[in-house]
C-alpha cells in the first residue's frame, strides 16, 4: 500500500468514523471524505478534502471518487429505534450495495467496510466467537433481529458479493472520545453517569477502545486479505463487570439487581410498541428508552476472538479501563452528564 495514496472515505462525521479519519491521516494517506447535506462540519484537516454527497445517491458519487485509489466505507445508520428501520436497511444495505457499484465505475482498486461483531453472533459456551461463525436467527432468536444487527448481516453479503475487493472489518463495543449523538452503545454509559442503571442482565460483551478499532482500519487497508473477515475487539465483560469499573470510574454504586430476562423482554416489547405509536403522529419516532434489539443482545454473552486481526493485521488493543475514562471525561466535558 501507498501512504501517499488517496482514500474516499464514508461516515467522517460519525464516531468511529471521525477517529478513521484522523488515523488515515495519520498514517500519511490524502483522504476524501464524503458529507451529507446538513450534516455536522467536519473540522479543517491538512489532507481531508470534503465532498457533498449521499449513499442513497450512488450515482453522484463516482466522479467524487475518481481518481482515489482505495475506498473506506464507515458510515452506517446505528439506531434501535423502530421508526429508522427502513433508514437502517436504505442506509446500511442498499447504500454499501450503490456505493460499492459506484466505487467499481470509478476504478477503486480496494476497500475496507466496516460491519459489525454482532454478525458473527454470541460465544457458544466457553468459546468465544470467531470470523468462521456467522450469526443466525434460527439458532439464536434475537441476536440478529429485524434491525441494525439484521442490516449488518445483509451488508456482509453485499460486500462478499461485490466486484471490488474489500475488506470486512467487525467492529465489538466501540468506546472513547467523540460520540457526539451518542450511538446506543454511548448513550448506555451516559445513563449510567446521570444514575439512570438501576438493574443488569446476565449477559457480556467485548469492549474496545474507538482508537484501536480505527487503527485497525488502516491496518486492514495495508495488510488485510481480500474478502475476509476481521474481528476487532478488546475485553470480553460481562455485562456487571463493566457497571463495576464504570463505578470506580465515576465514583458510582454499579446496579446490585438483577432482571429476569422475561421481565426486560416485557418491558423492551411494551418501549417498542410506544415508538411504533409515536411514529403514527406528529410527535414522529420517540427514541426508545428499553431498546428490544438491545434485551435481545444483553441476553446473550457477545464474546469474541481478534486473534486473526492480531495476526494478520498486526493488531493490537489497549486497554479498555483507559477508554472507559476517555469516554466518561469527554462526556462530562461536553455536558452529557456530571
Amino acid at each position: 500500500m501507498s501512504p501517499s495514496a488517496e482514500v474516499f472515505l464514508t461516515g467522517a462525521t460519525g464516531f468511529v468514523g471521525s477517529h478513521v479519519l484522523r488515523a488515515l491521516l495519520a498514517a500519511n494517506y490524502r483522504v476524501r471524505a464524503l458529507v451529507r447535506s446538513g450534516s455536522r462540519p467536519l473540522p479543517y484537516l491538512d489532507g481531508c478534502t470534503v465532498v457533498s454527497g449521499d449513499l442513497l445517491r450512488p450515482g453522484d458519487l463516482v466522479r467524487h471518487m475518481e481518481g482515489c485509489r482505495y475506498l473506506v466505507h464507515v458510515a452506517a445508520l446505528y439506531s434501535f429505534s423502530p421508526g429508522q428501520r427502513d433508514g437502517i436497511w436504505a442506509t446500511n444495505v442498499l447504500g454499501s450495495t450503490g456505493l460499492l457499484e459506484a466505487a467499481r465505475i470509478a476504478g477503486i482498486e480496494r476497500a475496507v467496510v466496516t460491519s459489525s461483531s454482532a454478525t458473527v453472533g454470541p460465544a457458544c459456551g466457553d468459546q468465544p466467537a470467531t470470523e468462521e461463525d456467522r450469526a443466525d436467527e434460527t439458532a439464536t432468536p434475537g441476536v440478529s433481529l429485524s434491525g441494525y444487527h439484521h442490516s449488518k448481516l445483509e451488508q456482509e453479503r453485499v460486500v462478499l458479493a461485490a466486484q471490488v475487493p474489500a475488506v470486512l472489518v467487525l467492529p465489538t463495543t466501540p468506546i472513547g472520545p467523540g460520540d457526539w449523538k451518542p450511538t446506543p452503545t454511548g448513550k448506555m454509559l451516559v445513563d449510567f453517569m446521570r444514575g439512570r442503571i438501576f438493574a443488569s442482565l446476565e449477559g457480556g460483551l467485548n469492549v474496545v477502545a474507538v482508537e484501536d478499532v480505527a487503527q485497525a482500519h488502516v491496518l486492514a487497508l495495508q495488510h488485510g486479505r481480500e474478502r475476509e473477515r476481521y474481528l476487532l475487539g478488546g475485553e470480553n465483560l460481562s455485562l456487571a463487570d463493566l457497571w463495576s469499573r464504570l463505578a470506580r470510574i465515576c465514583n458510582r454504586k454499579p446496579p446490585t439487581y438483577r432482571i429476569p430476562y422475561q421481565l426486560a423482554l416485557a418491558l423492551g416489547w411494551a418501549d417498542e410498541i410506544r415508538c411504533r405509536l409515536s411514529a403514527r403522529t406528529a410527535s414522529g419516532s420517540a427514541a426508545p428508552l428499553v431498546p428490544l434489539e438491545g434485551v435481545h443482545m444483553a441476553r446473550h454473552r457477545m464474546y469474541v476472538s481478534s486473534e486473526k486481526a492480531r495476526s494478520e493485521l498486526g493488531y493490537r488493543p489497549t486497554l479498555v479501563d483507559a477508554a472507559l475514562e476517555r469516554a466518561v471525561r469527554w462526556y462530562r466535558d461536553h455536558g452529557y452528564a456530571a
